[in-house]
This record gives C-alpha cells, structure tokens and sequence, in this order.
C-alpha cells in the first residue's frame, strides 16, 4: 500500500519530463494557452460592439394645424 506502482512512476516520468524536457516544452504549451485565452477574449470584446452605429432616425414635427381665430362669445 505504501510503495509505488509502475503507474505511477510512469506518471511521474511523464510529468518530469514535461517539466524539464528539452527545448521548452512547458513554455509553448503555455504560450499556446495563452493564446486561446486572449483569442476568447478578443471574440468576446467584439461581441460587445456595435457592428457599425445606426444611423440617427430623423423625427419630423407634426403639422401645426392652422388656427382658428376665436370669436368672442359674451353671453
């Protein structure tokens, strides 16, 4: 219970040698990584903007209706 199996030193050696592998293995891997994030967050940047802005609707008055003039009723 207390040792190892072949497993896990398989394991083990595996992760080293990620770790400490030649030619910098862990720093590509991350700078892939890290390119997907920054990806997501460009698409996700995007996303909020306007795709282009609408343009100002035109809001015309409505016709002032001609005016009466007003008689004077005195009762």
């Amino acid at each position: 219970m207390g040792g190892l199996s072949p497993v896990h030193w398989l394991l083990v050696l595996v992760v080293v040698a990620l770790l400490f592998g030649g030619r910098g293995k862990l720093s590509s891997i991350m700078g892939d990584a890290a390119k997907g994030i920054r990806a997501f967050k460009d698409g996700l940047k995007n996303e909020d903007e306007p795709a282009a802005p609408a343009p100002a609707a035109q809001i015309t008055p409505p016709p002032v209706a001609a005016e009466r003039p007003r008689e004077d009723v005195r009762s």
